[in-house]
């Protein structure tokens, strides 16, 4: 088993082969899968996972992997956990020849941290479902290849699966990622769900597959962004001060929605039945306060409104139950205790522990959703039922709600509920908008979205310096000139950098947000790489973005949902970018099925590129940065 880098980087470790281990009850893990698979399907899927070993192991891991998928729905090869802590080491601990391969491999780590992931014993980042990797095989594989991979070399990725080191050019990109790609008429739920048991493909969702996340930090910006702009739009002030935001949602980037009420200075009110995500949140110090009771959290909330003071509230519960029961107080007492509403469990995979419905107990559901999924169908569509119910009464009182692109609304309106918009006959438009289609779509056409970028030293003082230099370099574009609409947001996330540090959102990689548009993305980019090439900073910087960005993702219910020529349903946009990024200057590339809003319902895409302090690299990313952006800003013109 492996206890250090060296041996991560070693590949399999097969002689001899680590002991049979159990799940550790003290980790997260992902629910447990119903995979429909025939008997024929179940010997496919072991021979496709024994693909990675040599045949003198194949006996004893046969048994090993056919009890996985038998007890837990997929083979994630537990006995091949490492034994070491998973997380993003300086770039200079990696035993690499190539520096871009390390900076993939620092990113890749800090994907599986514990501090970071959601599931990280099943691979899982966030989502619920957002694989970096299908099995620990796979992983041991890449960081092999990637420890021996030369700059002349690329490494391609199917769906997890290393197909090996590829010669290429210096120029080219260091790792080409595909995840999902499948036939499109094959792009069903059930479909997926045979696949990824059987191993051939995987969900990323978007930057879990990609190896860009950077903890639930990136969320919170956009969260915090969204909440304010949902303020001035909605609410008319940006001033939230005593007003209510209720939402649910504590586990993977859901998490960030306790730290974003605070910085927008409103009062968050968030829902989770897991005890175990709630804490976590509360220890993190994300989350000010836990209400285990109706009574208390609505005591707390009445309370919190005339205090007026910021405030992330806890509700260890369920979701519907917090909405039915704010309908009743209205009912009974005329006062409307929410101002803004909105979802955030995982409702692209809402049959699979995405979304708990109120009927039964948390314990109760994780049994029942293997034991019966069809029963288990029923009662999440029931409560999908019963939640929008109680919203549509309060957004009758003069209550703002909007879907946050989790398939939310989708899964609602596929329940029955009443989500459609009235007058509308295509079955397409819904009552309530989409974040992006009311709230960030004119941002997203002035150009502004998540730009990202991670300090590979792991050294606090140089994500500080990088606050510096961004603060600075806002400053001057503003002093340039700029229209008033991208004054505005340069302002907001001057603000949000400036008080960034204070906020303490590091979890895992020294990584930084803040959404910027292609002028600011490349001044942004030619700073940190000045620092990086006169010492400031002691190691390069990777940049990189969320998907979810001007023109990484075609998703017809989030961010192309203000589309209204017709293509909202096509891809291209996406695609293209991807493409575009590969030969300007990306150091890796991903284009990913699936993403946010669920599989086969969005194409998605996006990039890292190290900033190593060369001429090179600044030209690289001047070039790469002005397609990534100006793809989605003329497409939505």
């Amino acid at each position: 088993m492996a206890t250090c880098l060296s041996e991560i980087c070693a590949g399999l470790p097969i002689n001899p082969l680590p002991p049979l281990r159990a799940r550790d009850d003290k980790v997260p893990h992902a629910p447990v899968l119903v995979t429909n698979l025939t008997v024929e399907e179940e010997k496919l899927a072991v021979r496709n996972a024994l693909r990675y070993f040599p045949p003198a192991v194949h006996r004893i891991l046969a048994v090993d992997f056919a009890d996985e998928l038998h007890n837990y729905g997929h083979i994630y090869m537990y006995r091949f956990i490492p034994q070491m802590e998973i997380r993003a080491y300086p770039v200079d601990q990696y035993k690499a020849r190539c520096l871009h391969a390390a900076a993939i491999m620092h990113m890749i780590m800090n994907n599986l941290d514990h501090k970071v992931a959601q599931f990280p014993h099943e691979l899982v980042t966030y989502g619920g479902n957002g694989q970096v990797f299908s099995n620990w095989a796979q992983f041991y594989l890449v960081m092999q290849y990637l420890s021996e991979m030369t700059d002349q070399q690329t490494l391609v990725m199917y769906s997890g699966h290393p197909m090996g080191l590829f010669p290429s050019t210096k120029n080219a990109p260091r790792a080409v990622i595909t995840n999902g790609m499948v036939i499109p008429n094959y792009s069903a739920r059930h479909d997926y769900d045979k696949m990824f048991a059987l191993g051939v493909t995987m969900y990323g969702q978007m930057t879990a597959g990609s190896y860009c996340y950077i903890g639930p930090q990136g969320i919170v910006h956009g969260t915090t962004i969204t909440v304010m702009n949902a303020g001035r739009k909605y609410l008319g002030s940006g001033n939230l001060s005593g007003k209510v935001f209720l939402t649910s949602g504590l586990g993977g980037m859901s998490g960030a929605q306790a730290k974003a009420a605070i910085i927008a200075g409103c009062i968050g009110v968030i829902a989770e039945v897991s005890k175990e995500a709630v804490v976590k949140r509360h220890k993190q110090g994300w989350l000010m306060e836990i209400a285990d009771n109706l009574d208390d959290c609505i005591a707390r909330i009445q309370r919190a409104k005339l205090e007026k003071k910021p405030l992330s509230l806890g509700y260890h519960g369920n979701v519907v139950d917090l909405w039915e029961r704010v309908a009743a107080e209205y009912r009974k007492t005329g006062e409307l205790l929410v101002d803004l509403g909105s979802d955030q469990t995982s409702c692209h995979n809402p049959f699979n522990g995405g979304y708990y419905p109120v009927q039964i107990s948390f314990d109760e559901a994780q049994i029942l959703m293997k034991k019966s999924p069809t029963k288990f169908k029923q009662l999440v569509q029931e409560s999908l039922r019963r939640q929008v119910a109680a919203v549509n009464e309060l957004a009758d009182a003069g209550m703002f709600f909007w879907d946050y692109g989790n398939a939310f609304l989708l899964e609602a309106k596929r329940a029955g509920a009443d989500v459609a918009k009235a007058g509308d006959v295509s079955g397409l438009v819904f009552r309530y908008p989409s974040y992006v289609q009311d709230i960030m779509g004119d941002i997203f056409s002035l150009g502004f979205g998540p730009f990202r970028w991670v300090c590979t030293s792991a050294n606090p003082h140089d994500l500080a310096i990088t606050d510096q230099l961004a603060e600075q370099v806002l400053q001057k574009l503003i002093a340039d000139g700029v229209p008033k609409a991208t004054e505005q947001q340069y302002l907001d996330n001057i603000q949000w950098i400036k008080e960034a540090g204070g906020h303490e959102m590091v979890v895992g990689s020294q990584a930084r947000i803040l959404y910027s548009d292609q002028s600011g993305r490349m001044a942004l980019a030619v700073a940190f790489n000045t620092a990086v090439a006169n010492g400031i900073l002691k190691a390069p910087v990777v940049i990189s973005r969320d998907h979810h960005d001007v023109s990484g993702t075609d998703s017809p219910f989030r961010e192309t949902s203000n589309i209204f020529d017709g293509s909202a349903f096509c891809a291209d946009m996406a695609v293209q970018n991807v493409i575009g990024d590969s030969f300007r200057g990306a150091t890796w590339i991903a284009l990913h099925n699936g993403g946010g809003v669920g599989w086969g319902e969005v194409i998605n895409g996006g990039f890292g590129l190290v900033l190593d302090g060369s001429a090179d690299a600044e030209a690289r990313a001047r070039n790469m940065l002005a397609w990534d952006v100006s793809n989605g800003v003329c497409w939505s013109q």
